[in-house]
């Protein structure tokens, strides 16, 4: 299969990984780079021997760039996408899809009407844990699942990351930055939410900036910050989620899944690996289950690698805009409900995506 030519637009913190996901996967090559700081292009582009840095305008008139992958900030996400499906080419965002489901809406009609493909991170969720817990879930481990668990603490990202302010305006916080990792895995294993019950809070309305650069630097939150809620599955279980960046130190697990015959202890879905283990009745203790797929390590690019091969292959591409979209619905759904003190029905639902193949060699899809 032909590789396909991909244009990167944007080149901050996470553009090394998706630079090195174009030399790893055969189904993509790394063509261009753009950013506002041209500067910054031309050095990422010389650091991961990139052809050609360039502005954005240049690399969508660039008709052998036949897909963008989108890591501008999440501000920008549905402004840039738009530019690339107007230019004709396929795009795939960084997480979230978009900052409001208006945005998600539009890009997902534009690309239905012109024939592209929009994907969207995380794809983590087609990682070895993930993946080996799909195939546990599928093949009746657990038997039918009753309910779930997900927890996201953490103190904020002001203490380590250089430019920290987007995490607190709109499209950010703890359920719209980390949130995509959970309901990704979550609806990847459980299928769609039907509805949605929440309560948050904003605990520290401005924030203290201590990494460096831009230590001592005050930051206003315009997010709330704690956000506990309860997912009615279309499936019929409950799921109970937590994200906070208000929480000092915790030790509840990221994800546990249980069902009618056992239960699941599922990795962090930040992750493409991580310990699987399961119990069931008659067991003493959980048992560790051998990951049964590749890719347990950092694997950024393999969603944009197998919707390279889905486009050629003119089949279904997995992480895609549609769960994207209902995962930002949900992700909406959980303020909303706070805002409302009454449950959410959501309108939005997917598929969930076909599981990956237990047989790949690396670097491939």
């Amino acid at each position: 299969m032909k590789a396909m030519k991909i244009g990167v637009i944007g080149c901050g913190n996470i553009s090394d990984l998706y630079f090195a996901a174009g030399k790893r996967f055969d189904a993509i090559e790394i063509a261009a780079c753009a950013d506002l700081d041209m500067e910054r292009a031309g050095a990422k582009a010389k650091q991961h021997g990139v052809p050609k840095a360039c502005t954005v305008d240049e690399l969508l008139a660039d008709n052998s760039i036949e897909a963008a992958l989108n890591i501008t900030v999440p501000k920008a996400h549905h402004e840039v996408a738009l530019r690339v499906l107007e230019a004709g080419k396929h795009v795939y965002n960084e997480k979230p899809l978009t900052l409001t489901r208006a945005q998600g809406l539009e890009l997902l009609r534009l690309a239905g009407e012109k024939g592209l493909r929009i994907g969207c991170a995380p794809d983590t969720v087609l990682g070895a844990g993930i993946q080996t817990c799909r195939k546990l879930i599928d093949d009746g481990w657990i038997g039918a699942p009753v309910s779930a668990t997900a927890f996201m603490q953490c103190h904020g990202h002001e203490s380590w990351h250089p430019d920290p302010e987007f995490y607190y305006e709109a499209g950010g916080g703890p359920m719209f930055d980390m949130g995509p990792y959970y309901l990704h895995a979550l609806i990847t294993l459980m299928g769609p939410v039907a509805g949605v019950s929440s309560r948050t809070r904003v605990t520290f309305a401005e924030r203290v900036i201590t990494s460096e650069k831009k230590r001592g630097s005050h930051v206003a939150v315009e997010v709330p910050t704690h956000v506990a809620g309860i997912m009615d599955f279309a499936g019929g279980a409950i799921g109970t989620m937590v994200t906070s960046f208000d929480v000092w130190r915790g030790t509840c697990p990221c994800i546990e899944i249980h069902g009618t015959q056992g239960s699941l202890s599922v990795p962090d879905p930040n992750s493409f690996g991580g310990p699987v283990r399961v119990f069931r009745a008659g067991y003493s203790d959980w048992q560790d289950v051998p990951l049964t797929h590749i890719y347990a390590e950092q694997s950024r690019g393999l969603g944009l690698a197998d919707m390279a091969v889905a486009i050629r292959g003119n089949r279904p591409h997995r992480a895609n805009g549609t769960l994207a979209y209902h995962a930002l619905d949900v992700m909406h759904a959980f303020h909303d409900a706070s805002d409302a003190a009454a449950r959410v029905a959501l309108e939005s639902t997917c598929e969930r995506p076909e599981p990956m193949p237990t047989d790949l060699r690396e670097g491939v899809v």
